[in-house]
């Protein structure tokens, strides 16, 4: 089999359990807790790191900013035989709710973007792997952090909701992003939709776990002093940790 186009990677290279981080730098603070951790590939965004948690096979791949990206970072995994990923990374609070550092797990996201578009109509959801969600809460609780479980609303230009006003189509993003809050939502990112609609359209399990980089009102005492990526990852590492137990115990 040839190397993937973008990821540069083999089908044999990684194990099926991947956590998919935006930024290539912090592949690398993600496979700080490996045991025997050792990058095997480093190609446009993509970088990967390979390791093991508890004796099993694991890896990181770093996706870039956004849906195309990660749609191209999900299918070329799945061709190498990945099923179960996990996203790791920041994002906004759009509500009280949640505020800077809080772990934020969707358990579900808001189409705000193209790509899941492309993969399912808009009238199916995307939503997280149950099992994984419920892992992701349990390592939050295991962990010791604040948590937020609730919908995040995935964005396709950064820019569009720092400073709506600007942009021609001013009166329409402003009114979907009033909109959006008066409905719950609680974060924003750039990820979540196409990973959890593709993984619905390839019958994997996906997943995504975030620490809140901002906070919706007034900031808390002592917030400055957060390592925001740090609690993200420790959660995403608990929560995978238990995803492996519960699949060697039911023999998957």
């Amino acid at each position: 089999m040839a190397k993937m186009m973008h990821i540069a990677l083999e089908k044999g290279d990684v194990g099926r359990y991947v956590f998919l981080p935006g930024s290539p730098e912090r592949t690398e603070k993600i496979a700080a807790y490996f045991e025997e951790p050792k990058e095997i590939a480093y190609h446009r965004e993509y970088r990967t790191f390979v390791g093991k948690l508890n004796g099993v096979p694991v890896a990181v791949t770093s996706t870039g900013i956004g849906g195309p990206s990660t749609a191209i970072a999900v299918e070329e995994l799945y061709q190498c035989g990945v099923d179960t990923m996990m996203r790791v990374g920041t994002c906004a609070s759009v509500s009280p709710k949640v505020s800077r550092g809080d772990v934020v797990i969707p358990n579900g996201a808001i189409r705000m973007e193209g790509v899941s578009s492309h993969y399912l109509p808009m009238e199916f959801p995307c939503v997280p792997d149950f099992q994984m969600l419920k892992a992701l809460e349990q390592a939050a609780i295991n962990v010791g952090l604040p948590y937020d479980i609730g919908v995040t609303i995935t964005k396709a230009s950064f820019y569009t909701q720092t400073s709506p006003e600007t942009k021609p189509v001013a009166r329409e993003l402003m009114y979907k992003w009033d909109s959006y809050k008066r409905g719950g939502a609680s974060s924003t990112s750039m990820e979540c939709a196409p990973l959890f609609a593709i993984g619905s359209s390839l019958g994997i399990r996906t997943a995504s776990v975030m620490a809140s980089a901002t906070t919706y009102a007034d900031p808390k005492p002592g917030e400055e002093n957060i390592d925001v990526e740090d609690r993200a990852i420790r959660v995403a590492i608990e929560a995978m940790k238990l995803i492996i137990k519960r699949d060697q115990e039911l023999g998957k």
